[in-house]
């Protein structure tokens, strides 16, 4: 089944997020927030991934917490790497972080900092049905099915030591979502070269991008 809404939030707003998750689902739109929906045993930060890939849009439940979370701001990141829309639900009144600034329009906030939770609640609700109505329908799934067919012998192509220094250089700049990212690069590259840089591509910062493309230029 796939996912209408991925909840970014801190764990420190768990009752938020799980509010918010019941108003939605009671409409109907699907959710995926952790921990919820990631199975015991299960790599989180994969799941991450899995469940974005499948998501159409992105609510941030902004607070302090939430603001100085490292986890929040790779969600973030990797929704907007993605293309996913991203909601700020805001229910502290406090500065917008720069590292998220980078990533979030300020025009298109929901506050919940005054007033009656529930009539926020269900302003989220409507926004949230009226954007995912906007948005296209997605590719049909037996076309997804067919892009994944040459992944095994692409990755027959790239040297298993070799995979295994770029994925190490990308977990010194992404963490564990690495062996994800590479994983899932693997069926568009064909070559080493080609993986470096479309790796190279999912790092924002330009200064982490290029100690990226160092070390896998110096182990290469």
């Amino acid at each position: 089944m796939g996912v209408d809404v991925f909840l970014s939030h801190s764990h420190v707003d768990k009752v938020f997020a799980d509010a918010i998750c019941h108003r939605l689902e009671a409409a109907d739109i699907r959710c995926w927030v952790a921990p919820r929906d990631i199975r015991p045993g299960d790599d989180w930060a994969e799941s991450i991934i899995d469940a974005m890939d499948q998501a159409k849009m992105l609510v941030l439940i902004f607070s302090a917490s939430a603001n100085n979370s490292p986890q929040v701001r790779r969600e973030v990141e990797r929704a907007v790497n993605k293309g996913l829309m991203v909601l700020p639900f805001r229910i502290e009144n406090v500065p917008l972080s720069k590292s998220l600034e980078y990533f979030i329009s300020t025009q298109h906030w929901l506050d919940a900092i005054t007033g009656d939770l529930e009539q926020h609640l269900d302003e989220l609700c409507h926004c949230v049905a009226m954007l995912l109505e906007r948005l296209p329908q997605a590719a049909p799934a037996s076309v997804a099915a067919s892009v994944a067919a040459p992944a095994i012998a692409i990755a027959i192509a790239i040297a298993p030591d070799a995979l295994a220094a770029i994925e190490r250089a990308l977990a010194q700049e992404l963490g564990p979502i690495a062996s994800h990212l590479v994983r899932r690069a693997m069926l568009a590259a064909p070559s080493r070269k080609q993986l470096v840089a479309a790796l190279a591509q999912e790092i924002d910062d330009a200064a982490e991008r290029q100690r990226f493309l160092t070390r896998c230029h110096g182990a290469g």
